[in-house]
């Protein structure tokens, strides 16, 4: 109540002659808040609401001019009070790609959407943003056998099982560090991608991106964790992207079968990644929305796995952890 009192004073003062209404907007999964200021001619503007103790609005501004600057469709900042942590927002409007997305307009959509990631990829520039770096992407790996395999499905490794999913990370880290860097939104996926008339997409929750692997975002948008499309029309897409990619002097791989094994190993990463995600949220954070989920990311996975001989261990292992899921076709 005090901190909706906070954030009422603090529009109020922006706009003293002005009347106006104050709805729910969303709220994500860490402590951030959205509002709808909505104003008497029919106008919006989005608060944040970002507590100062739990979270830092100064990335998102360095990250959203970042973005803005190379020509994409973020929230513009109207008006920052860091000392409260409340942001003044341009409104996106209410439609995600994942309430938009059919059959009939995915193939616009997802241009859309790569061509605007095209365009941060150009912009990237070392030392702007945190490196994706090896200790990073190896926090995230771990996740997987601490939250969802102990915590989430109770259930403890033995030693050549850790053996195994051990050697599995170490070639799926060699690969994604080889990869040529820019800058990675890091969630640039259906739900954070906004149908907007001019320049679209709108993209949203970019205040985690970092310099690191040039298909990172690919393998959030087309493996992503709440739609699924035909692998054959994502084929299409990704070689869509690497088209434009190179024409535009991206340093994507020259050839596209080693493009193609690049975004699969990094969705590897994600995937892993994103099911200790999943389980943290859903137990530690009582947010168990998040499990339905988890089927889709897992057939992702193992998916992969299959494809790879490299990879077997971890499809073993996934095997071992899931004999039913397997027989019944990746459902959990």
């Amino acid at each position: 109540m005090q901190r909706q009192q906070q954030l009422n004073t603090w529009l109020y003062s922006l706009f003293p002659d002005e009347k106006f209404t104050i709805t729910t907007a969303s709220a994500d999964a860490s402590f951030r808040r959205y509002f709808r200021a909505t104003f008497s001619d029919g106008s919006a503007r989005i608060v944040m609401d970002a507590p100062p103790q739990h979270e830092d609005c100064r990335p998102f501004l360095h990250i959203g001019k970042l973005f803005e600057d190379a020509g994409t469709h973020v929230p513009h900042v109207y008006s920052q009070d860091l000392e409260q942590g409340f942001l003044l927002l341009s409104d996106l409007g209410n439609t995600t790609y994942m309430q938009a997305l059919q059959a009939g307009n995915a193939r616009q959509l997802y241009g859309d959407a790569t061509a605007a990631l095209i365009k941060i990829q150009l912009a990237s520039r070392q030392d702007e943003l945190p490196a994706y770096d090896e200790a990073l992407l190896r926090r995230e790996l771990n996740l997987f056998p601490e939250w969802y395999v102990a915590k989430h499905l109770g259930v403890t490794l033995n030693d050549k099982q850790k053996g195994k999913l051990e050697e599995v990370f170490q070639r799926i880290l060699r690969n994604n560090l080889a990869q040529p860097r820019v800058y990675v939104h890091r969630d640039y996926h259906s739900r954070n991608l906004m149908v907007v008339p001019d320049n679209n997409p709108g993209i949203l929750d970019f205040q985690d991106a970092v310099f690191g692997p040039i298909t990172y975002d690919l393998a959030s948008l087309f493996k992503d964790a709440y739609i699924k499309w035909d692998e054959e029309l994502v084929m299409d897409w990704l070689i869509r992207y690497w088209e434009g990619a190179r024409k535009a002097g991206l340093p994507v791989h020259a050839d596209f079968g080693e493009f193609y094994r690049d975004y699969e190993w990094m969705g590897m990463q994600r995937h892993i990644k994103v099911l200790g995600i999943f389980a943290r949220l859903c137990h530690r954070d009582g947010k168990d929305g998040y499990l339905k989920d988890m089927p889709l990311v897992f057939e992702y996975l193992y998916r992969a796995c299959t494809r790879y001989v490299d990879l077997k261990p971890l499809q073993v292992l996934l095997e071992e952890l899931h004999p039913e899921a397997i027989q019944e076709g990746y459902t959990f």
